[in-house]
């Protein structure tokens, strides 16, 4: 009971300074999104999604970040979870088994409705991004003879896999404010460690786009440092993973901006 806690107090200690650097990286965020609204006009968001694999084999769960090059003009030295836009393609690449029903409908949700050939590709996208970026496939081998697969899908044909989205949750989307650059409209989806069935070598190293790829306990320190808006997306998937199993039921946040200011629906 006293080692309990002792590690109860010193995971608050943590969480403290943990806040204020939220709090510091927060304000930094928040000035230069301020300045960078002033030069831009409107931009209409482009569909994105991004991949949190988690890992529970231990007490507390860890999420999978890459650490990007401190060269690249996009969040340089940053730890950022894999991710991009769809691609037109994503729709056409043959998958081991379809998206689950359940994922499919939380995917139509909000409006306008997303079709079942957009649900699909943003699905598709997160599992090509995350194979790219850190050479990690979600794949499931094929029955039969395997469709030619070129492109970012090489790795998969490579080792008899196709893609596999059904293990994916939908955790939450998000929307890039208006007056910025680039403007995405994300899905932050979810899947288990034990869903990769294959690595790709060489992909991470010192001129990739990532450079280091690090398991890290949700809460953590590191984490803090992440854009506040995927700090939200975390504080949502740990909630939902403290309540168990990952469960298609659940309560999707919807995060966007409206007169200014963050908003927080539910999708519906």
């Amino acid at each position: 009971m006293v080692f309990r806690l002792c590690k109860q107090q010193a995971r608050k200690r943590v969480l403290g300074e943990d806040m204020t650097d939220i709090s510091q990286a927060e304000e930094k965020t928040r000035v230069h999104e301020e300045k960078e609204a002033d030069h831009h006009p409107y931009f209409r968001p482009r569909d994105a999604a991004t991949l949190i694999l988690v890992d529970r084999s231990g007490t507390t769960p860890k999420v999978l970040v890459g650490k990007r090059h401190d060269k690249v003009v996009f969040m340089p030295g940053k730890f950022v979870f894999p991710g991009g836009r769809v691609d037109k393609a994503d729709y056409r690449v043959p998958c081991a088994a379809p998206i689950t029903p359940e994922l499919e409908a939380n995917l139509a949700k909000g409006s306008p409705k997303t079709p079942a050939s957009r649900a699909k590709s943003l699905a598709i996208a997160a599992i090509r991004e995350a194979c790219e970026e850190t050479g990690l496939c979600l794949g499931r081998k094929a029955e039969g003879k395997v469709t030619k697969l070129e492109g970012p899908w090489r790795p998969f044909a490579d080792a008899g896999l196709l893609p596999d989205p059904s293990s994916l949750f939908l955790i939450a989307r998000a929307i890039t404010p208006p007056g910025r650059v680039k403007r995405f409209d994300t899905r932050f989806f979810t899947a288990d460690a034990s869903a990769i069935t294959h690595r790709v070598e060489g992909v991470i190293h010192a001129d990739a786009e990532l450079v280091e790829l690090v398991w890290v306990e949700l809460g953590s320190k590191p984490l803090a440092d992440l854009h506040p808006m995927t700090r939200n997306v975390l504080n949502e998937l740990d909630t939902r993973l403290a309540t168990g199993p990952l469960r298609h039921d659940a309560p999707v946040p919807f995060f966007h901006f409206y007169g200014g200011k963050m908003q927080k629906d539910v999708l519906s």
